[in-house]
């Protein structure tokens, strides 16, 4: 009895594991490819820097719908704050303003710095900064402020469209 409850236990730990553990649709189906590529110039190498800075500030900070500081922020205010004092660029304060502005561009032309949007539901829109290889930065409503992926069932299924702020 002993040894078949440690098989199923052992098995539900390997569904576990496993589970989290698949590959990337968007990099590997060239949905979402790296434009930067390997080739990192100064320039990227500079925006890179400023936007891991802003994330390692603000990395676990709470969610809070409406927040602006580090007792909780939401995803366009975190999004705003970014490139007001990392790239000293001023934005607007709400998600759906931030989506009018900039350029439109293909996911195929996904770009560091880019701002990606999501419709969470139909009145709901979600916001992050575009990093590399399929991540990107975002203030989470469960996780606070993360690094997430974009070929994530959740994000993928609610993918909205690109905006390019910096050329």
């Amino acid at each position: 009895m002993k040894i078949k409850i440690i098989y199923i236990l052992f098995f539900i730990l390997y569904l576990t594991f496993t589970g989290c553990s698949r590959k990337s649709n968007y990099v590997n189906n060239k949905q979402f490819p790296s434009k930067e590529g390997n080739k990192f110039t100064k320039q990227n190498i500079d925006l890179y820097d400023a936007l891991i800075s802003q994330y390692q500030e603000w990395k676990g900070t709470k969610y809070k719908y409406g927040g602006n500081s580090k007792k909780g922020i939401d995803c366009s205010a975190f999004v705003q704050r970014t490139f007001k004092d990392k790239l000293n660029i001023k934005i607007p304060r709400t998600t759906t303003l931030q989506s009018k502005i900039g350029k439109d561009v293909s996911k195929y032309n996904l770009k560091m710095g880019d701002l990606v949007f999501f419709k969470t539901n139909y009145k709901s829109k979600h916001v992050g900064i575009y990093l590399n290889e399929g991540k990107f930065m975002h203030a989470s409503s469960k996780r606070g402020i993360t690094i997430s992926n974009l070929d994530n069932i959740y994000f993928s299924k609610h993918f909205w469209k690109i905006k390019r702020i910096i050329d």
